[in-house]
């Protein structure tokens, strides 16, 4: 039963990272960089910062980050490795769509972002817990093979209007090179995760429940990949001039775009608050528990596709093509059960 409530609340939380590109698209008047900066102050500070208040007040937070110095820098170089994969993220959505960069980019993370732990730990990938890790994530890279082939079909099939009107900035090559370097650099928030073990611990040893635990660490990470993505985001401001265009809109639209961008930005946190909910209802199952970076990728590809087909990013596709699609996330899927068969 713990099992089943934890793959839950990783589910939730993947639903609701998902969902997050939604509300950006209900942003007027702001460049790229613009909102990009909003919602990640959002995402990566705000809401992160009061998700690791729940495990311990500000006070004792500062005092286990001063302690475990080491381990805090270390986490938080990794999350500024991580914000070089969210900020080519963001750019796979703007010349992917939230379908098919969410994909390929997840997809990516969620291999790397399995092995480099367990590589770096010392799991032999060929014999017990490891073998079972590889084959999982094998599982899901064939899972999102098939799925970047339908978005080949899809970019086969549609004219370049069709392919604006669906995604104004689509361009397959550049977007696929830009979802492949996300995925890699997004995978280091596992590694961040890692890193921030012994903070964990300095936190649960202060009494603090195992549900909790994990999120001062999540905020550490997420704090490195604000630096870098606000960095790129400022230089572009200053490069395009439209550093004035925040104040610019007046009214409710500014307001309009505050809330979206809030919005956006507490559904992006989700994904890792119900991730580290979830993990502590998987420590029986150690598989399940090195797989659970996996298992929420795969989920996010599987909710952000079905965003898709509701944004209709796959609108006027053949029935085939649609067909590949859902063999893709099925694949996916599978390998949720596969794993967790393995450990029943």
């Amino acid at each position: 039963m713990n099992t089943l409530i934890g793959l839950v609340i990783i589910a939730i939380g993947s639903l609701g990272q998902s969902s997050s590109y939604v509300p950006i698209n209900k942003v007027k008047g702001w460049s790229w960089e613009n909102f990009w900066l909003v919602q990640g102050f959002f995402a990566w500070l705000v809401f992160p910062f009061l998700g690791a208040l729940l495990a311990t007040n500000f006070q004792s937070l500062i005092d286990v980050y001063s302690i475990e110095s080491a381990a805090t820098l270390k986490t938080i170089f990794f999350g500024v490795l991580w914000g070089i994969g969210g900020l080519t993220f963001g750019l796979s959505m703007r010349y992917l769509g939230v379908a098919l960069g969410q994909s390929i980019a997840l997809g990516t993370c969620a291999a790397f972002g399995t092995l480099f732990p367990a590589m770096l730990g010392g799991e032999d990938l060929f014999h017990g817990t490891g073998l079972m890790l590889l084959i999982g994530v094998s599982i899901t890279l064939a899972g999102i093979a098939i799925i970047g082939y339908a978005g080949s079909l899809r970019s086969k099939n549609m004219t370049e209007e069709e392919k604006k009107a669906a995604v104004k900035d689509f361009a397959l090559t550049k977007g696929l090179l830009v979802a492949l370097l996300a995925g890699v650099m997004s995978a280091c928030f596992a590694l961040g995760i890692q890193a921030g073990s012994p903070i964990k611990e300095a936190v649960l040893g202060g009494g603090v429940i195992s549900l909790y635990a994990g999120l001062p660490v999540i905020f550490l990470v997420t704090l490195g990949g604000f630096l870098t993505n606000a960095a790129y985001c400022i230089q572009q401001n200053i490069k395009n001039k439209t550093g004035k265009e925040y104040f610019s809109v007046k009214g409710n639209i500014f307001v309009n775009n505050i809330l979206f961008c809030a919005l956006a930005g507490v559904l992006w946190y989700s994904q890792f608050f119900g991730l580290e909910m979830g993990k502590s209802f998987l420590t029986e199952s150690p598989v399940l528990l090195a797989f659970s970076w996996s298992i929420l990728m795969s989920l996010n590809v599987t909710f952000s596709n079905m965003w898709g087909i509701i944004l209709k990013e796959w609108k006027g596709v053949s029935k085939s093509t649609i067909g590949v699609l859902v063999l893709g996330l099925l694949v996916l899927i599978s390998s949720i059960i596969v794993v967790a068969m393995a450990q029943s």
